[in-house]
């Protein structure tokens, strides 16, 4: 789909597929967001914290997800997101990133979304809300 003008309640924008999460994807976040929780980055805490590994932080998860996106901000931009979080992101998960049109409210163009794993596992589901320009 190269343009959202005329897009249907039901319709699906092309699934994006993250390569393998990767420790240096999680040092780079911790960089840019200031979140240094080891839980992120180093075996052993999060080991201690009672976590089987590095666990992703959940919103490089969320974050990701405004790909989706990308080939239409000459069109809108992202309103508003509602998430919820589902399940862990571990090291070498396969993260495919989904959004259905599900409603249209004037301008508003409202996505159901969801990042699922490599199990198809939820890892996170909820909407945003796509603004267009006038």
């Amino acid at each position: 789909m190269s343009t959202l003008a005329d897009i249907e309640i039901g319709s699906s924008l092309e699934n994006i597929q993250l390569p393998p999460v990767t420790r240096m994807d999680l040092i780079k976040y911790s960089g840019a967001s200031g979140d240094y929780n080891p839980i992120h980055t180093i075996d052993d805490e999060a080991h201690k914290a009672g976590l089987p590994g590095v666990i992703a932080h959940g919103m490089w998860t969320m974050g990701n997800l405004a790909k989706l996106f990308t080939p239409f901000y000459e069109e809108g931009f992202i309103k508003t997101y509602s998430i919820r979080f589902r399940n862990m992101v571990f090291l070498e998960d396969i993260i495919t990133l989904k959004a259905s049109l599900k409603r249209i409210d004037g301008n508003e163009l409202i996505f159901e979304v969801a990042a699922v794993n490599q199990d198809e596992k939820d890892v996170i589901k909820g909407s945003i809300v796509f603004q267009k320009y006038a």
